[in-house]
């Protein structure tokens, strides 16, 4: 039977962190599910469009190398909800130090409430990543700073696009 894994997250922009996980889970599932939050009170610099077409072309060959189906999607609701919709048995939760571990614990016993047939499993984030959070880039970028240590040449170029216009 093949396995689901759900990777939820807000990709504003996708980062090497973001993709250091991916490299991860991709070992893990036959089928990896990208799904973008998407809430109504948040003002994401990329349009959901904009991040699902980054996403697929990033993320699309690792999956492909490791011999798992790559799917980004977006969500609304409960990631328990979306996991659901994507017959996810496995969330995938990125852990880059003591913070979010505990932060991560607390999410993962909630969802476990409410699905407890969906198992969250805590990849850690390689070291050389371990700094990197879409909100530095975002800040980095907005400054005129080079942010191509930190994500794909695509989404630093797009980086500079965006922040060009403004």
């Amino acid at each position: 039977m093949p396995r689901t894994a759900l990777f939820a997250g807000s990709f504003d922009p996708i980062t090497n962190g973001h993709l250091d996980v991916v490299a991860s889970a991709v070992r893990l599932a036959d089928r990896l599910v990208l799904a973008i939050g998407i809430h109504p009170g948040k003002a994401p610099l990329f349009s959901a469009d904009e991040r699902l077409a980054m996403l697929d072309e990033i993320c699309t060959p690792l999956g492909r190398k490791a011999g798992c189906e790559i799917v980004c999607t977006t969500f609304g609701d409960l990631v328990v909800s979306a996991a659901r919709r994507a017959g996810a048995s496995i969330l995938i939760r990125g852990v880059r130090d003591a913070a979010d571990f505990d932060y991560e614990m607390q999410m993962a016993g909630m969802n476990a409430a409410m699905a407890g047939e969906v198992q969250t499993v805590f990849l850690p984030a390689s070291p050389e990543v371990r700094p990197i959070t879409a909100t530095l880039v975002r800040q980095i970028a907005g400054m005129g700073g080079d942010v191509s240590a930190f994500v794909p040449a695509l989404v630093a170029a797009r980086l500079k696009k965006k922040f060009a216009k403004a």
